[in-house]
C-alpha cells in the first residue's frame, strides 16, 4: 500500500522536503515504520527520539498503519 508522511523540523532536512510517499506492506506497525524510514534515510539514527503521529495522536510501535492514515514524523523537539 503507498501512504503520505508529513515531516516537520529535521525530519524535514532529512528526507529532502516536507512530504514524502512510500510503498510499506500491509500490516505494518509504527514501529517497523520507523525501522524503514532509517533503512532509507540513515540520518534518523542520529536523533535521540522519533516520534510517528497518526491521525493527530501519538502512537506506540506496536500499532499498525493503514493506507487512509494521515501520518507525521515528529522529531524531538529543542530550544530554551
Amino acid at each position: 500500500m503507498n501512504i503520505n508522511i508529513l515531516a516537520f523540523g529535521i525530519a524535514k532536512d532529512i528526507i529532502n522536503g516536507s512530504t514524502l510517499n512510500i510503498e510499506i506492506k500491509d500490516g505494518l506497525t509504527v514501529g517497523q515504520l520507523k525501522s524503514q524510514l532509517v533503512e532509507q534515510f540513515p540520518d534518523f539514527e542520529k536523533l535521540r527520539q522519533l516520534n510517528i503521529g497518526v491521525n493527530q495522536e501519538y502512537q506506540e510501535d506496536d500499532f499498525v498503519l493503514s493506507e487512509k492514515d494521515e501520518i507525521v514524523i515528529i522529531p524531538p523537539v529543542s530550544g530554551g
